[in-house]
């Protein structure tokens, strides 16, 4: 894991926004207070620039560790230089856990989206942690299958679903990860993380040129707005309507 901009005497602690975003992810928000205890007390914070490296594909991982502010993004390069990006993840987000346990090389590299916070924790107390606390292990299993459900839900709309459907779904989950909490009924939704067309592109697995073609055909619909500053979800039920029909066509 790459080590981040600030030294290690910079902002040593997470910030209570940056605590209470991980404390009240899905899975951290579970587990018992005295493991979530003992992973804020030994976990160390790093921050990166955007864009800065945080772990390198093929590089021995040494790390467990969860976004708190920002965002990370996961790519894959093939054998033959392709690159593929598997995920955007936000804040209160773990990865790195299966790593860790092959006590293997990292099977992707992960850059900071934006200025990002991570709390990270070594793979020595990794393990101290499954030794001490019974519940951890379990915690993790439940962890993976989440994930492994995702990975199958991924691949079955890559597969089955045209690229409208596709981009639909993902501008939702993308929205729903880091947009507002609590949207009011009918307002208009900010994504939340900002992505040039490359970006969606590399996300698809399709050309930029197609991306914007489908993202032109949703503005002129009146369900998005596209601008500098990110893609505003105009229309929620529209976008949930596309992504619907053209799955079931």
């Amino acid at each position: 894991m790459h080590p981040g901009t600030d030294r290690p005497s910079e902002h040593p602690f997470l910030s209570p926004e940056e605590r209470q975003a991980i404390d009240r992810g899905r899975w951290f928000s579970a587990l018992s207070p005295s493991l979530k205890h003992d992973i804020f007390r030994l976990g160390s914070v790093r921050r990166y620039a955007h864009g800065e490296q945080i772990v390198e594909q093929g590089q021995l991982a040494q790390h467990w560790f969860a976004c708190a502010s920002g965002a990370i993004r996961f790519r894959r390069t093939s054998p033959g230089g392709q690159r593929v990006t598997l995920a955007y993840v936000e804040p209160g987000i773990w990865v790195g856990e299966a790593e860790v346990l092959h006590r293997g090389p990292n099977t992707y590299d992960a850059h900071a989206h934006g200025r990002t916070t991570m709390l990270c924790v070594a793979e020595a107390v990794f393990r101290q942690l499954l030794h001490q606390h019974s519940e951890f292990g379990e915690a993790l299993l439940t962890l993976q299958a989440r994930r492994m459900r995702f990975l199958y839900w991924m691949m079955e709309d890559m597969a089955t679903l045209p690229l409208r459907a596709r981009l639909a779904k993902q501008l939702l989950h993308l929205m729903r990860r880091f947009g507002p909490r609590q949207p009011q009924p009918g307002e208009e939704i900010p994504l939340g993380i900002v992505l040039v067309q490359d970006e969606f592109a590399q996300l698809l697995g399709c050309s930029r040129q197609r991306v914007n073609v489908e993202l032109k055909a949703m503005e002129r619909e009146g369900v998005i707005r596209v601008a500098q500053r990110g893609i505003t979800v105009c229309q929620r039920e529209l976008l949930e309507l596309i992504a619907q029909r053209e799955a079931q066509e």
